[in-house]
C-alpha cells in the first residue's frame, strides 16, 4: 500500500467526512473505493472505445460481421429475452 497526499476543496472534504461518518467507515476507505471505482470505469470505457473504433474502422470490409451471423445473433437474443419473462 502506498500513501498519497490529496488536497481537497473544503466542500469535497466536508462531504467526504459527512459520508464517512454516516457510513461509519474511515474517510480514506471511502476515498480509496471511489478512486478504484473511477479507475475501473475508465478502463471499461477505454476498452469500449477501442472496440467501437475498431468496429467503425472495419465496417464494410471483409472483417465486418457476416450479415447472416449478425441476423442469427439478433434472433437468438430476441428469443432468449422472451423465454426469461
Amino acid at each position: 500500500m502506498k500513501n498519497f497526499h490529496l488536497p481537497l476543496p473544503e466542500q469535497t472534504y466536508g462531504q467526504l467526512r459527512a459520508e464517512a461518518e454516516r457510513a461509519q467507515v474511515p474517510a480514506t476507505t471511502l476515498a480509496r473505493e471511489a478512486i478504484d471505482l473511477w479507475l475501473r470505469y475508465q478502463a471499461r470505457k477505454a476498452r469500449h472505445d477501442a472496440i467501437a473504433a475498431y468496429a467503425a474502422e472495419m465496417a464494410g470490409t471483409v472483417l465486418d460481421l457476416d450479415p447472416e451471423l449478425e441476423a442469427a445473433g439478433i434472433e437468438h437474443v430476441v428469443k432468449a429475452g422472451r423465454k426469461r419473462k
